[in-house]
């Protein structure tokens, strides 16, 4: 654990952290945190620190089971995930974590939030000769975690994109797993901010109140919801609220702190992040509705395209635009008269999340989803018209 301490003066705040909990520890990083405030220069926009608060009950993001997970009951875990890797001449790779968090919150102004929290993580890869598989899943409740499932899934992938052929770039018909889906959208999430706005470094500067994507896209941030978890309160104590980010396409609402609430105008919405920041805020509980078609049903209905399990090497070409340049790995398939033909090599692909998000043509239910570029979120899976792959690649 660590102790994070801020102190004002006036417009002056600084803060300073420890990891050591005895009493001189303790005076000694008051006094640093006091020395650092002290020196520096007025913030014209700091605001006294916020006075008491209340907030929803939040229990189902603790589990008791998921805390007391032993290090050996883990490694059986890996080690029966591992044998189904095997089975199909398959090596394997990945991660498993368990654990508990906390977080107390308290001021001198009557602020007292606490929040404890438990997350499970099972990620595996798994790898033939010339093909990747790959499956990965994060809850509060380990129980919800069943490492040779995803593992029989990984395997799966692998075994049935061996020997990928190549099929030409271009604009093709693309099927969005969740995670690949997660990876995408969470580029744009930053720019859901009242600073970025602000600061014209968002690419929804000018933006809020129009029609920017499809009919059937809305978005919201709720730590509330049933597959989200965290904190209730923001990095300065105050409420979080759930809120609407986008409906039928329009961009709704921004996240506000309390210092861009109040130089814009606004109220707070509990999204800004321990102060001093650079960030201002932004939201971090997405949960993107989906629809009520299922992965095979969209394969189903193809009768050409590309499936994509997930996307990596993200990258933002153009900010304004939201042009994302990436690649697919551990399993892309093409899709003929509704069923996967055969594996294919892997893409580099350009492609802009706003026009992306104009081409839903499907979505499958919406869960928690995990990827590697992005924080988890509840998405569903997506079948987009089209999708702009740029290259292939060799492998």
């Amino acid at each position: 654990y660590t102790l994070s301490v801020r102190t004002a003066y006036g417009q002056r705040t600084a803060r300073a952290t420890t990891n050591k909990f005895d009493s001189e520890s303790l005076q000694r990083v008051v006094a640093e945190s006091a020395s650092l405030a002290r020196q520096q220069q007025p913030d014209p926009e700091l605001l006294p620190m916020p006075g008491p608060q209340s907030y929803p009950p939040v229990d189902h993001y603790f589990e008791h089971t998921t805390a007391t997970v032993s290090p050996r009951q883990r490694a059986a875990v890996v080690s029966s995930a591992i044998r189904v890797a095997e089975k199909e001449g398959l090596t394997a790779a990945g991660t498993y974590s368990t654990g508990e968090g906390m977080q107390a919150l308290l001021n001198s102004r009557g602020v007292a939030a606490y929040y404890r929290g438990t997350q499970a993580e099972f990620s595996i890869t798994t790898m033939g000769s010339s093909s990747t598989g790959w499956a990965k899943k994060t809850a509060p409740d380990v129980r919800e975690i069943n490492g040779v499932v995803l593992a029989e899934r990984a395997s799966q992938i692998a075994t049935c994109s061996r020997a990928p052929k190549e099929i030409a770039p271009g604009h093709h018909v693309t099927i969005l797993t969740p995670a690949a889906v997660l990876d995408l959208v969470g580029f744009m999430f930053f720019d859901f901010s009242g600073q970025a706005v602000r600061d014209q470094r968002s690419f929804l500067t000018d933006r809020v109140g129009m029609k920017l994507f499809g009919e059937n896209i809305n978005i919201s941030d709720d730590v509330y919801h049933p597959l989200q978890f965290g904190a209730p309160f923001d990095g300065e104590g105050i409420c979080r609220q759930s809120l609407p980010l986008v409906e039928r396409g329009v961009i709704k609402n921004l996240t506000y702190a309390r210092a861009t609430a109040k130089a814009m105008g606004k109220e707070p919405t509990g999204h800004g992040f321990p102060l001093p920041n650079e960030y201002g805020e932004f939201p971090t509980n997405i949960v993107f509705s989906g629809g009520a078609h299922s992965l095979d049903e969209m394969i189903a209905s193809t009768a050409r395209g590309v499936l994509v399990t997930r996307l990596w090497y993200i990258r933002e070409v153009d900010p304004y635009k939201k042009i994302l340049t990436g690649m697919t790995r551990d399993g892309t398939f093409l899709v003929e008269d509704g069923k996967i033909a055969c594996g294919i090599r892997n893409f580099r692909f350009n492609e802009s999340l706003i026009d992306l998000l104009n081409c839903v043509e499907m979505l499958s239910p919406a869960e928690r989803a995990s990827g590697e570029e992005s924080f988890p979120m509840v998405v569903p899976a997506l079948k987009v018209s089209s999708f702009h792959f740029t290259e292939a690649t060799k492998f």
